[in-house]
């Protein structure tokens, strides 16, 4: 049916698979990505809890490049570097434990940073899936509009309106809808399946942003 359909059908269809290969493509990267970020942030975690100190934690984080939690902690033990550094270079003329907890708001900062880093790196072409899932039914309804428009041509052209005559054209029109929809249904499903992924991700590396900044903060009041 789909060779003996008209051109502008055949480009429907052809447009149709091209969406198909790209979302599975997507379906099965992501698959892949957030089973690996999931395994990962799960070993690094362990690690850092049972770690000593923090250096020993960054000195492991710096090796699972994939978990969304080992990432926020480079740039968050980073970023307390740089405030250790800072504090002295003014040689603690001003170091009062109030400044040092006004300070965690620059910590705090560069975390929200990293977590919303990592959720874009994550989410990323999540956003065709959805674009699929809404214009794949639509793209396949236009081949079926346009292949029916065509068989109404070739009955008015024949002069006949039997159901030899009108049957092939229509069915042949009616294979892109299903197409349309044999595109549009896996890609709405997975979106909404990954969509609740990453925001079990998300979750995860907010609370361990906060154990972070409570383990930095318990330190500083320690060494009040």
């Amino acid at each position: 049916m789909i060779i003996d359909a008209g051109p502008m059908v055949k480009f429907v269809m052809l447009l149709l698979l091209v969406f198909s290969l790209v979302s599975w493509t997507i379906i099965i990267m992501k698959h892949l990505s957030y089973k690996r970020a999931r395994a990962e942030s799960e070993f690094f975690l362990d690690i850092f809890w049972k770690s000593k100190n923090l250096a020993d934690a960054y000195k492991a984080a710096k090796e699972i490049p994939d978990s969304p939690a080992a990432s926020i902690f480079i740039l968050g033990f980073n970023e307390l570097q740089k405030l250790g550094r800072s504090r002295v270079s003014k040689k603690n003329s001003d170091d009062t434990l109030e400044m040092q907890l006004a300070s965690m708001d620059n910590l705090k900062r560069a975390l929200r940073k990293a977590e919303s880093k990592q959720m874009n790196r994550l989410g990323m072409y999540l956003s065709f899936l959805a674009t699929t899932g809404s214009s794949a039914p639509f793209i396949g309804l236009f081949g079926t509009v346009w292949g029916i428009m065509t068989s109404f041509q070739d009955i008015g052209m024949r002069g006949s309106a039997s159901l030899a005559v009108v049957a092939p054209g229509i069915s042949e029109a009616l294979v892109a809808t299903a197409a349309g929809l044999a595109v549009a249904i896996p890609s709405v499903i997975f979106y909404n399946y990954y969509s609740n992924k990453l925001s079990s991700l998300e979750n995860d590396m907010q609370g361990f942003s906060a154990d972070f900044l409570n383990l930095v903060e318990r330190d500083l009041l320690s060494k009040a």
